[in-house]
């Protein structure tokens, strides 16, 4: 008969204390994150089974919620980071821990299973996700995915319409008199980048402006990356009067590239951005936006999940939060 797998096995090959591996697999916070991931990944590996039955197992809570997001290094404004962990903070009361991790941080997702996790959010941004979903769904663990338009039936789903909102920017750089009107595109991979520019597109063939290929260039969602966007677009022969920027840590970045060519917004060249986050009411000028509301989409995802994590009954849907074009100083009618 097969030997069963204990703790002091485990214990014993982590080169730790009994005390430290039952403290781990109870997810608790006094255990150093690097030990927890190497007693889990050991007792996934041993298929450790603690010694109730499965319906107890099943039963059992982490109190641990995870918010995930595809990388909260490359490519995530802080701006997005903040309105997204502030709204799920908001609804996560003090019976739950808060777990807040990007999912590049993992070489694989042995370590995410019921035993940590009493439920997952993912603020989704690219397709790279999917094998993460794929894993969450097969653990059986409650998940909301928001930010990001996903295939999962199963799947609840909350995200704004980034396509609509940024054809509502460039119809009113449209309606301002611009013609030539250029797009600062975010980082390749996220499907926002794709949604918006598919908007962009969408409003200016409605408007039979020809698409310029030099008029599209492209940013990674911070200042830096629209700073030099911008000054690539100030290099052509025939520079844009107005540019639609993905986000708005980029158009910031765009307006001081325009500053330090002796320019001037709007009254040389326009801009418009995409999220509306707290800081675009203060520039100078004030910034032209849309209003993404991802702090309310969080807030909703929150409840959501708590609500699945409780035994709530939550049907499998896509919901979709409304943009809204705020116009402020940044756009000159011509």
């Amino acid at each position: 008969m097969k030997k069963m797998v204990t703790i002091k096995d485990i214990a014993k090959m982590a080169n730790v204390s009994h005390t430290t591996v039952s403290r781990a697999l109870n997810n608790s916070p006094l255990i150093k994150e690097p030990t927890k991931r190497k007693i889990l990944e050991l007792a996934e590996q041993l298929k450790y089974t603690p010694n109730v039955n499965a319906k107890s197992l099943v039963m059992q809570k982490s109190h641990t919620i995870g918010l995930f997001l595809t990388s909260i290094s490359e490519g995530t404004s802080s701006s997005f980071l903040a309105d997204t962990i502030k709204g799920v903070n908001s609804v996560i009361d003090q019976d739950y821990n808060l777990f807040i991790r990007g999912i590049d941080d993992y070489k694989d997702f042995s370590s995410i299973n019921r035993q940590r996790f009493d439920g997952i959010i993912l603020m989704s941004q690219s397709v790279q996700d999917n094998q993460f979903i794929y894993h969450v769904l097969q653990k059986e663990i409650p998940l909301v995915v928001l930010n990001r338009e996903v295939e999962e039936e199963q799947v609840i789903n909350i995200l704004s319409n980034d396509e609509d909102g940024a054809r509502k920017a460039v119809d009113y750089l449209l309606d301002c008199g611009h013609r030539d009107i250029a797009i600062i595109e975010g980082t390749p991979s996220f499907k926002s980048t794709q949604k918006r520019k598919e908007g962009y597109i969408k409003a200016l063939v409605e408007r039979d402006i020809p698409i310029k290929g030099a008029y599209s260039v492209q940013g990674n969602y911070d200042v830096e990356s629209g700073y030099l966007a911008m000054e690539q677009l100030l290099e052509l022969d025939k520079p844009p009067s107005a540019v639609f920027s993905s986000n708005d840590d980029m158009a910031i970045g765009a307006m001081k590239a325009i500053f330090a060519k002796g320019l001037m917004v709007p009254d040389d060249i326009s801009v418009a951005g995409f999220d509306d986050i707290g800081f675009t009411q203060y520039t100078t000028p004030r910034l032209t936006t849309v209003k993404r509301p991802v702090e309310e989409i969080s807030i909703y995802g929150a409840k959501k999940i708590l609500s699945l994590v409780l035994g709530k009954e939550e049907k499998a849907e896509k919901i979709f939060a409304k943009t809204e074009l705020v116009i402020r100083d940044s756009v000159k009618k011509i």
